[in-house]
């Protein structure tokens, strides 16, 4: 998901962490017993939430922390790696731009401490390709996302190349799963004709979106976390009444109380999940991931 709040007020204190994380996590393997789960992507990756000020900032409650949670009683060795950028592209996840990593790149980073660690990483996650139409915006018009039709295909083949290299330097045996996306910009359904308009012609192009990534993730072979069937969100049936704001589709409901999209000033309205929507996108992951 989306970043841009935090490109400028956190890139100093990422380009620190990163460096020294890396540079713990890349060094060739001492690892005895130990094993590891490999978290890559975007906010999302760093459980990225608004703060009592507005302010998007990574926490501990993002859906690889619950996955992990849930994986470490099946495998008391593992260790969680998080290698994720706020506001990565896959452009950037490739060559760099956003985040600081001594290797260049999110994957460099990743090629890097998957080779190190070869034969020690028992899972790897990736969430990647939400900030592509970067035109879209959180808040799309139609015209926006009439714009952003002609952005889908270079992101299918930066996915491509990504997953190759991540399946070479992993080596064979290793789980690696992908994602696809929720739809903040349902909460458009509460502004009126035209906000819904726009609710339901973004389902469709997320809808379109999200099969590419599919697609994507089957050339490689590796299987998808469904978010966006688990947010249900191609259902503008079945009313749901959402305490505080009233009966909305399920779609709707699902971001209203799974994520900041519906939150009012100064936490939101925000795009990324909260810890219960979190939780469902960990579910989601661990099913596919099928470790248990």
């Amino acid at each position: 998901m989306s970043g841009r709040p935090l490109r400028s007020a956190v890139a100093t204190a990422l380009a620190v962490a990163t460096t020294a994380a890396f540079a713990a996590c890349s060094a060739p393997a001492n690892t005895g017993s130990a094993t590891y789960y490999l978290a890559l992507g975007d906010s999302l990756s760093k459980g990225v939430q608004p703060n009592a000020a507005g302010v998007s900032v990574e926490t501990s409650q993002g859906y690889p922390d619950f996955a992990y949670a849930q994986l470490r009683r099946g495998h008391p060795t593992l260790r969680l790696v998080q290698l994720g950028c706020p506001g990565e592209t896959t452009e950037t996840m490739r060559h760099g731009g956003v985040c600081h990593y001594p290797a260049g790149s999110q994957l460099a980073a990743a090629v890097a401490f998957l080779r190190a660690h070869r034969g020690h990483v028992v899972l790897v996650t990736i969430d990647i390709g939400a900030n592509d139409p970067e035109s879209c915006g959180s808040e799309p018009s139609l015209a926006k996302l009439a714009s952003c039709i002609g952005q889908t295909p270079e992101a299918a083949a930066n996915l491509g190349a990504i997953l190759a290299s991540l399946h070479a330097a992993a080596g064979p045996g290793v789980r690696v799963i992908g994602m696809n996306y929720y739809l903040p910009a349902l909460a458009q359904w509460r502004n009126g004709p035209l906000g819904r308009t726009l609710a339901r012609a973004s389902a469709r192009l997320a809808s379109a979106y999200n099969d590419l990534l599919k697609n994507a993730y089957g050339l490689a072979g590796v299987d998808v976390a469904d978010v966006f069937g688990a947010f249900e969100t191609t259902d503008f049936g079945h009313p749901v009444t959402v305490p505080g704001i009233g009966s909305l589709p399920r779609n709707v409901a699902r971001i209203c109380e799974w994520t900041w999209a519906c939150a009012p000033p100064p936490r939101g309205p925000n795009q990324h999940a909260n810890s219960t929507g979190y939780r469902v996108i960990a579910d989601e992951v661990l099913k596919a991931a099928n470790l248990n």
